[in-house]
């Protein structure tokens, strides 16, 4: 039986990975085989277990407790996302990231590279990196008109928004997940992903400086960038990227779970979303939408119905998926499997960040919290965080933020595969040295 249970989860996970070949979301084969999985459990009966990390075994337990244990650990990060990609939808609403446009004062190409690939660093790990590669590429499509140009601009975006996405427990949402699992704590992680992460950004993005394509200057004139036309824009931006930092804050001196900061981060940014839109200011931001511009219409009504279901709903397929191999003990015994044959972590790590760009960062991240049993603030938690995170920049289809960039600007795998792939391993290996480096001398210190 655990052959079959083997099998309908490679057939799931092929279905994921081939998304756009086969033209149908990644959200139905991840719903269909976590279904499928713990129907097969229920009706041969399969025994179901607990890992303990302190003892490092399995313990047995029933179908009901386990799942429902799993159901509650997956709950907390969709309802973090939930809360995440609303106070994002109400930044938004009232053309907050429009406020960004302010700082681009030059028209050199090779400034303007730094200047987007050090705004896609700091955004992702705030407002995380998906986020963060629509809000700039879409900027970029008004700053640069030539195509090709544009292109190379959004690869190294994707490139720093994934390398800020990873040092940061709200940047990516395999962060989180470690973050919220308790396996890394917000000051221990950035303590020991930031500079790894900082130095997988600035290494790609010399070397790109020197290129043809971020030479000279670009024709557009900078001045002509539309402002928000809200005029509460750039408040409700700053505030509502407060909103978000706050919550590890939060965690930090209550000790409760990330959902429950956010939630009240959300709370405070929709007080004053709502007060705010009562008053008769511009709301253009939704015009051509079908809203009465001079009635009272809700931006927390609004920003919900905006928010991307579909991701969530592949999250909860994802996770609830592993988590039914993780029960089996499956995981378990795989991680023993692979550390006999492959005693060095770090190389088995590096492989995962190397996997996650061909396969989804989520359930590889899912599964090592599955196989490893580490505990809290772990080395290897951490190397983790900066290898799903980072690794999946070296392909287009690697990463949430490649995928994304991949639909805005039209761009071509195989484009991707040979300009700007081998910069991104070039950054990924370095950071991953530089991670080791610190790591070591913290320990024989």
């Amino acid at each position: 039986m655990e052959t079959i249970i083997i099998i309908v989860f490679l057939a799931g996970y092929l279905a994921i990975t081939l998304e756009h070949n086969l033209k149908i979301d990644k959200l139905i084969p991840a719903l269909a085989m976590m279904a499928i999985l713990w129907a097969i459990i229920a009706l041969s009966h399969m025994d179901v277990f607990e890992v303990n990390a302190q003892l490092r075994e399995l313990e047995p337990t029933h179908i009901d407790e386990i799942l429902l244990h799993h159901l509650g650990k997956t709950a907390e990060i969709l309802v973090f996302l939930l809360g995440a990609m609303t106070i994002v939808e109400i930044i938004d609403y009232f053309d907050g990231f429009a406020t960004i446009k302010g700082f681009i004062r030059t028209k050199s190409k090779r400034k303007l590279l730094w200047l987007f690939s050090i705004l896609a660093f700091i955004l992702s790990a705030i407002i995380d990196n998906l986020t963060a590669t629509i809000v700039l590429i879409t900027i970029l499509q008004k700053v640069i008109k030539d195509r090709e140009t544009r292109l190379w601009f959004a690869g190294i975006i994707i490139i720093a928004a994934n390398a800020g996405g990873a040092w940061s427990p709200i940047g990516d949402v395999t962060t989180t997940m470690l973050w919220i699992a308790d396996k890394v704590s917000a000051l221990q992680l950035i303590e020991h992903v930031l500079i790894p992460s900082i130095v997988c950004m600035l290494v790609p993005v010399f070397l790109a400086s020197r290129f043809k394509a971020f030479q000279g200057n670009i024709d557009s004139d900078i001045e002509e960038l539309e402002a928000p036309k809200s005029k509460y824009g750039a408040l409700m931006l700053y505030l509502g990227l407060g909103a978000i930092v706050f919550v590890p804050f939060f965690k930090t001196v209550t000790h409760l779970p990330p959902y429950v900061g956010m939630m009240l981060s959300l709370a405070i940014v929709a007080t004053f979303a709502e007060i705010y839109s009562s008053s008769k200011f511009s709301i253009s931001s939704v015009e051509g939408e079908g809203h009465d511009t001079e009635g009272h219409h809700s931006p927390v009504h609004h920003s919900l119905s905006k928010i991307e279901l579909p991701s969530i709903l592949f999250f909860l397929g994802i996770l609830l998926a592993v988590a039914a191999l993780e029960s089996l003990g499956m995981l378990f015994h795989y991680a023993e499997s692979l550390n006999e044959a492959i005693p060095n972590t770090d190389i088995v790590v590096m492989l995962f960040g190397v996997g996650s760009a061909v396969i989804d960062n989520v359930p590889l991240v899912a599964a090592s919290m599955g196989m490893f049993a580490q505990a809290l603030d772990d080395p290897l938690w951490h190397f983790i965080a900066y290898s799903a995170g980072t690794g999946g920049s070296m392909l287009i289809i690697g990463s949430a933020a490649g995928v994304v960039a991949m639909g805005m600007e039209k761009i071509d795998f195989f484009w991707y595969f040979k300009k700007i792939t081998w910069l991104a391993l070039v950054g990924f290996v370095a950071g991953a040295g530089v991670f080791v480096l610190m790591r070591d001398f913290v320990l024989h210190a």
